[in-house]
C-alpha cells in the first residue's frame, strides 16, 4: 500500500463559530462536517470529562481521522454518514436533546487538494466527485446516462451557469464519441461553451460546482436536516452553519427567518405581539463573515457566511 498523502485544511470562522455556540462544559453537540476537525478540536477544548461531541463525515478519509481521535477520546462519537442521517444516528446513540450543532457547508481544502477525489479542475483525475467513495454514483457515471435536459438544469440551477444548455449538448455529443471519464475532459467541454467568463474564475468553475452538489445532494442534506436540529435541540442550544455559495445561505437564511419571526396577521387583527406563541428560533445578530486578515491568511474563506441561530422554548413541529 503506498503512502497517504496529506493535505492542509484551514478552518474556517474557527473561534467565530465554536463561540456562537456558547458551549456548556458538560453539554452535548454535533459537528455535522467533521472534515479534518478544526472546529472539533477547539469544541472539544471547551468541554468537561462529562460533555460529549457526535461527529459525522461522508468522507473516508476525515472518518479515519475521527476514529482515530475517537480511540483515545471517550467524549467522541463517530458516524459515517451525511448529516441527513442526524435524527436516526441520534436515537442510534440514545440521545435525546443536544446543546448545539455546527456545520462547515460544502467541500473541504483536502477534498480540493487530492487530484485523486476529482473536484477540481486544476488536475487530471478520474471524474469522481463523490464526498463519500464508497457508496453512491460518481460523476463520471452520471454523466453517461442522464438525458440532456437533466444535465442542463443541473449545470444551471446548482452552478447558475448561463451556458447550461450549450454545455449539456457538448456533453452529450461528446459521450457519443468517448465517455467523459476524467476532469481534463469535461472542463475542456466546459471552456469551448463559455463564451464570457469573470474575472479571475475558470469557465469550468460553475459546471464543476452544480455536478459536485448534485452528486452529493447537498442542498437536499442541508434542507432535510435543519428541521431535525432544530427539534432535537435544548432551550438555548444555538445552530451555527457557515455557508460558502448563495445557494447554500439562502437555504439557511430563510429557514432561520421562517422559525424566527411570526406569520404576518391581517391590518385587523387586535392581538399584541406579546400575546402571539413564541417562534422556536431566536436569530443571533447579524451575519458573520470573515476578517480581512483571514481571508489574506486563507483566501477560501472570502466567500463564507455563518449564521447562528438559538433555540426558544416555542413549539416546533418538524415536516
Amino acid at each position: 500500500m503506498g503512502e497517504t498523502q496529506t493535505f492542509e485544511h484551514i478552518t474556517v470562522l474557527l473561534h467565530e463559530t465554536v463561540d456562537a455556540l456558547n458551549v456548556q462544559a458538560d453539554g452535548v453537540y454535533v459537528d455535522g462536517t467533521f472534515g479534518r476537525g478544526g472546529h472539533s478540536r477547539l469544541l472539544l477544548s471547551r468541554l468537561g470529562e462529562r460533555g460529549r461531541l457526535i461527529v459525522f463525515d461522508k468522507d473516508p478519509q476525515a472518518i479515519e481521522v475521527a476514529e482515530n481521535w475517537a480511540k483515545n477520546d471517550r467524549r467522541i462519537s463517530v458516524i459515517h454518514n451525511g448529516f441527513a442521517t442526524f435524527q436516526a444516528a441520534l436515537n442510534d446513540l440514545g440521545v435525546g436533546k443536544i446543546d448545539g450543532a455546527l456545520f462547515d457547508l460544502g467541500i473541504s481544502s483536502p477534498q480540493i487538494d487530492d487530484a485523486s477525489r476529482g473536484f477540481s479542475f486544476r488536475f487530471d483525475a478520474p471524474l469522481d466527485m463523490r464526498m463519500d467513495t464508497t457508496r453512491g454514483q460518481s460523476a463520471a457515471q452520471w454523466l453517461a446516462q442522464a438525458d440532456e435536459q437533466e444535465i442542463h438544469e443541473v449545470i444551471k440551477n446548482y452552478g447558475e451557469e448561463r451556458f447550461s444548455r450549450q454545455i449539456a449538448r457538448a456533453i452529450v455529443a461528446q459521450r457519443g464519441e468517448s465517455p467523459i471519464d476524467t476532469t481534463r475532459q469535461l472542463a475542456q467541454i466546459a471552456a469551448q461553451c463559455v463564451r464570457t467568463r469573470e474575472r479571475g474564475q475558470d469557465p469550468a468553475t460553475r459546471t464543476f460546482q452544480a455536478i459536485r452538489i448534485y452528486i452529493n445532494r447537498e442542498l437536499d442534506e442541508i434542507e432535510q436536516t435543519l428541521p431535525q436540529v432544530t427539534a432535537r435541540l435544548k432551550t438555548g442550544g444555538r445552530l451555527a452553519v457557515i455557508a460558502f455559495h448563495s445557494l447554500e445561505d439562502r437555504i439557511v437564511k430563510q429557514f432561520i427567518r421562517t422559525h424566527s419571526t411570526h406569520a404576518p396577521l391581517p391590518k385587523w387583527a387586535a392581538v399584541r405581539d406579546s400575546d402571539l406563541p413564541q417562534p422556536p428560533l431566536l436569530a443571533i445578530g447579524k451575519a458573520i463573515k470573515p476578517s480581512h486578515a483571514e481571508i489574506e491568511r486563507n483566501p477560501r474563506a472570502r466567500s463564507a457566511v455563518l449564521r447562528v441561530a438559538e433555540r426558544t422554548g416555542g413549539d416546533f413541529q418538524a415536516a
